[in-house]
């Protein structure tokens, strides 16, 4: 059970948020308990052993490391190494009978070759350059902003100071833009896949959201380069956990938090209950309760759920964990597979073939054709894999699709398990489509003779982790900016208010979360601080 009664600050859950969150308030001299349901901490940045008998650590959830600021990991003593990636992304098709493809990174040779080689000239490279060129000076005025009190929209588009850019990221679809600057359609689809990660969206959707999820995908430390995390997602989290336990916050698993009263508590403090792992119930009071928790857990823990949220909140996203024996090898000859895998491989994502997949979701059949990105993290961290497998050559690959809703595996238990089989098996028969030989002759077996094949529904991410409906974002991603001024208190101003002055949110439903970032958690903890 907690050592004391009260404390300054209680955090409701212990993933990578709620880690950042009592290390800063803890290392401000602040009393901190974090309560957490699962047997560790982490929550969705952990790294596991999914293959009995296989020592391979899979980053089974989060994989990849863009929005997590330099200042939180100097300021927290964080020891981490990002790993680069030399290549970008791999994008096969199969175009005039001949097996091609476009490789992005390498050097800007080699990426000026494999675009001319693709489309018969410079141009769409050129407009390549032209646009990344503008993310890159978006993402170096919008990024700081992100750990600095909630601006203004008016204040934002100050900042970036660049009217094309904001009109093509915050204002028009994104479809329009990239029709207007790109005219291959696999290119288009290339652009457009960091705008449906985790986001059940057409190109042309009015609300934008694809739009906030591109943005967030390319703004990540100023330039939006994504890093491998060596020793996987779990490096980060274990990492941020002897963080906080060195500041001298108590970090307690196998408590579920039960219920919340804002003021509740004595002296007026908020109360916060539980049960234990042997069931034995507690409470605690705090000044502070920061939730790491999604919005509609928090709603249920206040009691204020009513059951019937006016928009249903679902992920999009079918998550397959694999191990190989070897790389495939690969239709297109002239990639080698270690460059291919090393990035974000595209299978399926063609600009038409990503609106296709959206309106046969949208129907309720799911995509005949199931757009997916996969990448091999042992090709940039072997430390993943035990020295035997990685001087036997075996390679980690992650496959994360698109278009897959919770709304298609409605219902649980047989027609869960009916649609999850079947998506796979189209997902996985669309990459064979790429390679010169079947994945599934590639993947290794586990100690019990099984393939090393691990799929995970948006329904398994909500009973796994308590995401709601399976989304990764706990819900639809903000614009990091406030409409209006009229920030009355520090909750308002670093955008974590819940509406009880002693709750703040610190997860991702707060302004600015999603991703593996600690934001959240940082401004939490500045909002607490009275900052």
């Amino acid at each position: 059970m907690p050592a004391h009664s009260s404390y300054d600050a209680v955090i409701v859950g212990g993933g990578h948020n709620g880690l950042v969150a009592a290390a800063y308030l803890a290392r401000a001299g602040r009393r901190v308990l974090l309560l957490e349901r699962l047997a560790h901490t982490g929550g969705a940045a952990v790294s596991a052993t999914a293959f009995p008998g296989v020592a391979a650590r899979l980053s089974r959830y989060a994989y990849l490391v863009s929005l997590l600021p330099d200042h939180i990991v100097r300021d927290l003593g964080l020891r981490l190494t990002p790993a680069k990636r030399e290549f970008s992304s791999y994008t096969p098709v199969v175009r005039h009978g001949r097996a091609t493809g476009l490789l992005v990174g390498g050097g800007t040779g080699r990426t000026r070759e494999s675009f001319a080689r693709l489309t018969g000239s410079d141009r769409e490279f050129e407009a390549w350059q032209d646009f990344y060129a503008m993310t890159r000076r978006l993402a170096a005025r919008v990024f700081p902003s992100l750990t600095e009190p909630l601006p203004t929209r008016a204040e934002l588009r100050e900042r970036v100071g660049d009217e094309a850019a904001w009109e093509a990221v915050f204002e028009r679809p994104l479809g329009e833009t990239i029709e207007e600057r790109f005219a291959d359609d696999l290119v288009r689809g290339v652009v457009l896949t960091d705008g449906l990660i985790g986001t059940f969206a057409s190109a042309h959707d009015p609300s934008l959201r694809q739009n906030r999820c591109f943005l967030y995908h390319v703004i990540g430390g100023s330039t939006g380069d994504w890093d491998v995390p060596v020793g996987g997602m779990g490096a980060v989290t274990d990492a941020l956990a002897a963080s906080a336990r060195r500041a001298g916050a108590e970090l307690v698993t196998g408590h579920e938090v039960t219920g919340l009263s804002p003021d509740g508590g004595p002296g007026e403090r908020a109360e916060v209950r539980f049960t234990d792992e042997e069931g034995r119930d507690g409470a605690v009071g705090a000044e502070r309760v920061l939730v790491n928790a999604s919005p509609q857990v928090l709603a249920r823990l206040l009691g204020e759920d009513t059951g019937e949220p006016s928009e249903p909140v679902e992920g999009a996203q079918l998550k397959v964990n694999m191990l190989l024996r070897r790389l495939p090898r690969l239709r297109d000859a002239s990639v080698d597979p270690r460059d291919a895998f090393a990035g974000t491989f595209h299978v399926a994502e063609g600009y038409a073939q990503l609106e296709t997949a959206y309106r046969e979701a949208v129907a309720g059949t799911g995509p005949a054709a199931p757009p997916s990105e996969l990448y091999c993290h042992s090709l940039s961290d072997p430390s993943i894999l035990s020295p035997e497998l990685a001087g036997a050559g075996y390679q980690t690959l992650t496959l994360f699709g698109l278009h897959t809703p919770a709304r298609l595996f409605a219902g649980g238990g047989q027609n869960e398990a009916e649609v999850r089989d079947r998506l796979l098996a189209a997902a996985l028969a669309q990459l064979d489509e790429q390679l010169a030989e079947p994945i599934a002759d590639c993947l290794a077996v586990d100690g019990e003779g099984r393939p090393c094949l691990e799929v995970k529904t948006p329904l398994d991410l909500e009973r796994d982790l308590w995401l709601p409906g399976g989304n990764i974002f706990h819900g639809d991603l903000d614009f990091p900016f406030r409409e209006e001024d009229g920030a009355r208190g520090p909750a308002d101003r670093w955008g974590v208010g819940t509406g009880h002055e002693r709750v703040l949110m610190c997860g991702s439903g707060a302004a600015r979360g999603g991703g593996v970032s600690g934001i959240p958690g940082h401004n939490a903890a500045m909002a607490a601080l009275g900052r």
